[in-house]
């Protein structure tokens, strides 16, 4: 797969690492997309245990991100970022294929 259809941001990346150091694994960050959510899909995300023979897998500052062939197609061109503000912290996926989002950001539409 074209790993150059997904991007991990540098800020993504420290975080991840951070994350995966604390509990023991390596920094691989999956991201994966489900049907749900207020907008139709949602993003989910989790340390990857394994790469799959299927996934897209982009590398920064030595973290991998990783996305199945099946959620690839409707998260293809995305950026994966980390963000803090006052309402908290989160990774954000700028998608440039939703055509629709919801407020809390871990929801879209195609």
């Amino acid at each position: 797969m074209d790993a150059a259809t997904i991007t991990l941001t540098p800020s993504a990346a420290r975080r991840v690492a951070f994350i995966a150091g604390k509990q023991g694994k390596a920094p691989m960050l999956r991201l994966s997309v489900e049907g749900g959510g207020c907008s139709g899909f949602q993003y989910r995300f989790g340390l990857a245990e394994s790469i799959e023979g299927d996934d897209a897998v982009s590398e920064t500052d030595g973290v991998k991100l990783v996305v199945d062939s099946v959620s690839l197609d409707l998260v293809s061109g995305c950026v994966v970022d980390f963000v803090e503000s006052m309402g908290g912290s989160m990774f954000k996926v700028e998608n440039p294929q939703a055509t629709a989002g919801c407020g809390c950001g871990s929801s879209f539409a195609i």
